[in-house]
């Protein structure tokens, strides 16, 4: 039977979102149905609000989320109803040339439900991520599941299953951050804040957070910067160098994906160091950078997708670390809101007021 439930849908461009009554199916073959705990507010949620990812409006939005399987589908055996899981975007399919190399977190072939979730009137709804978890329950993929241990709390678990991990992963996994590596993030938001808390539990020496927003730069050191630079007082690139005598950081994580901060990570690093690009850019976007100094500084230029994760190794990792009282998840939760706040969490996003408004249903 359908599932009749309360989401937060964005009709068309740029218009506020609303809450509706949408129809969610029963899971078919290789799908399993979530009833939706906890689900953060994302950039990316707004960016589909805003036709920055795509046309395919009508859109359901939400997909940083933990839940319980409510149900599963034919020939699912990797998780089962009662099971407390965190919703991934890139669900490995096992069969891709990434996958058959041994490199599942570049998976090429990720896959999603098959059924559509719909509006009353039948219309087909697009999930964000393929996710679509600003909703009381939704419709994935069983491999978008992953299984934690359910003693953590879902408003900080669900962070993991976007930007959380994204920044992270960008630390840890597309960076290798290791033991006495100096390391600079510019872009003090959710995702550059977990890049920071990242690296500082892989062992670096010094955290350099880089922001315009002296809130930002603030919470940055509580979660572990040694130092903090203001972008809006003077020159990114020589405040890096100086902090790290005069070479540049070992690894440079650029959180905002803008052109302009892209070349003073290019320039903030140290020679045969490692920039990694885990902002998000949009598609007019470029940058200019003279071939010469590609060539002459070495090292490494990365993007990062997802952090460079694989949900099945990463997620339930990281929540033995929260649970162990290593990794503070509790504190990128800046406040817990209802389905129908989203659209004023949109505007405290905007305004640097939050690092996460998190949906408690």
């Amino acid at each position: 039977m359908a599932h009749e439930v309360r989401a937060v849908v964005a009709r068309k461009k740029g218009a506020p979102v609303s809450v509706e009554t949408i129809v969610v199916p029963d899971p078919g073959p290789g799908e399993a149905l979530v009833e939706v705990e906890a689900c953060g507010v994302c950039h990316t949620d707004l960016h589909y609000r805003e036709g920055g990812i795509n046309d395919d409006f009508p859109f359901l939005l939400g997909h940083e989320a933990a839940g319980r399987v409510e149900a599963v589908g034919e020939g699912v055996t990797g998780v089962e109803p009662g099971d407390f899981v965190i919703l991934n975007w890139r669900a490995v399919c096992g069969q891709c040339r990434a996958c058959s190399r041994g490199r599942p977190w570049y998976c090429f072939a990720t896959h999603n439900a098959t059924q559509p979730m719909t509006l009353l009137d039948g219309t087909p709804l697009s999930p964000a991520l393929g996710i679509g978890a600003f909703a009381e329950k939704t419709l994935v993929a069983a491999g978008q599941c992953t299984k934690v241990d359910p003693a953590a709390p879902a408003a900080a678990a669900g962070l993991l299953g976007c930007g959380v991990m994204a920044g992270f992963g960008a630390a840890v996994n597309t960076g290798a951050v290791g033991r006495g590596d100096s390391v600079a993030v510019i872009g003090c938001g959710g995702v550059g804040m977990a890049a920071v808390a990242g690296a500082r539990l892989a062992g670096a020496s010094k955290v350099i957070a880089v922001d315009i927003d002296r809130r930002k730069l603030d919470r940055a050191m509580a979660m572990g910067a040694t130092h903090t630079v203001d972008g809006a007082k003077g020159d990114v690139v020589a405040a890096v160098r100086e902090l790290t005598g005069g070479f540049g950081a070992d690894v440079v994580v650029e959180a905002v994906g803008r052109p302009e901060t892209y070349r003073q990570a290019f320039y903030a690093r140290d020679l045969a160091g490692t920039v990694v690009l885990v902002g998000v850019p949009t598609p007019e976007m470029k940058v200019e950078l003279p071939l010469l100094d590609v060539f002459g500084r070495g090292g490494s230029l990365k993007s990062s997708w997802y952090g460079d994760c694989l949900p099945s190794r990463d997620f339930p990792a990281l929540i033995d670390l929260y649970l162990g009282g290593r990794f503070d998840l509790d504190a990128f939760v800046s406040e817990t809101i209802g389905l129908g706040d989203v659209e004023e969490a949109f505007e405290k996003m905007h305004r640097g007021d939050v690092l996460r408004s998190v949906v408690v249903l």
